[in-house]
């Protein structure tokens, strides 16, 4: 009964949060066509009379940042998981492994800054004179920073999770230990290692602090990393913090923008349970 109730308070909570996001949502598109504010390019909602409420521009730095935070988390995070697997001694892997899960707890608003005063002024700025104070490319690699212990974390577990006799196997044949990771173990762990990497997607999408304090706050369709941009939740933190009166729809953007936001990570998490279905590998 206990477990049961605890269950229950997870779908109710859930379906809290919809209905909270929906109500509002709705008064929004009661003013605002879906179909401007879906295929819209420009991004001022505060702006009166000459307000634009088009959200492609906040989608679009949402997926900058992420891809940037993939492209740099994921070769370290999977690298790190094979390491702790395959090849750590037992007291490395007892160390590191603590490690990573500190790694995950540090507040992210202690990593925006991070990014803003070290990675932008102390790397980006002296290599390349062309970037912004503010960035994607530095919020985007910080934002990878957070998510690698989660998806080295998942994938080692995934791959300690490989039964033994197919490593024996591998070796019987010949294999070396760098093959047999990459071409026996790998494989076999494929669909834990891709719902660690959608997770970790998952995270980067919905990552405030980082992107708020380091990324900017100015909406934009530029494809330049080295420019800053405005993702939806840094515009939900921008508004949150303002003097916009409820009911307003500046206000009611917020939710418009958080239910946006909601879809997006409920598709990356339905994608991860199908990935995780179609290539899971069973063993007797």
């Amino acid at each position: 009964m206990v477990l049961m109730a605890c269950g229950l308070i997870s779908v109710l909570t859930t379906l809290g949060i919809v209905l909270a996001l929906i109500s509002e949502t709705l008064s929004f598109f009661r003013e605002v066509s879906p179909l401007e504010y879906f295929t819209g390019r420009e991004w001022a909602p505060t702006f009166g009379r000459n307000a634009s409420f088009g959200v492609l521009p906040l989608i679009s730095g949402t997926l900058k940042v992420t891809a940037i935070a993939v492209m740099f988390s994921v070769p370290l995070g999977l690298a790190t998981a094979i390491y702790l697997s395959e090849y750590a001694p037992g007291r490395v892997r007892g160390f590191l492994k603590p490690f990573l899960e500190v790694l995950a707890g540090i507040p992210t608003v202690v990593l925006g800054f991070f990014a803003l005063n070290f990675v932008t002024k102390n790397l980006l700025e002296p290599a390349i004179p062309q970037v912004e104070r503010f960035n994607v490319l530095s919020a985007g690699l910080v934002v990878g920073l957070m998510i690698i212990p989660t998806i080295a974390s998942l994938s080692e577990d995934a791959l300690r999770a490989v039964p033994g006799s197919l490593r024996e196997g591998a070796y019987a044949l010949g294999a070396t230990r760098r093959i047999a990771a990459l071409k026996v173990i790998v494989p076999a762990a494929l669909s834990g290692i891709a719902a660690s990497v959608i997770l970790g997607m998952s995270r980067a999408v919905g990552e405030t602090m980082i992107v708020a304090i380091a990324g900017g706050n100015q909406p934009s369709m530029s494809f330049n990393p080295l420019k800053g941009s405005q993702t939806m939740t840094a515009y939900i933190v921008q508004v949150s913090l303002g003097d916009t009166a409820t009911g307003e729809i500046a206000y009611q953007t917020i939710f418009a923008v958080g239910t946006t936001l909601f879809v997006l990570t409920l598709i990356l998490n339905l994608i991860s349970i199908r990935i995780v279905r179609r290539f899971r590998e069973t063993y007797e």
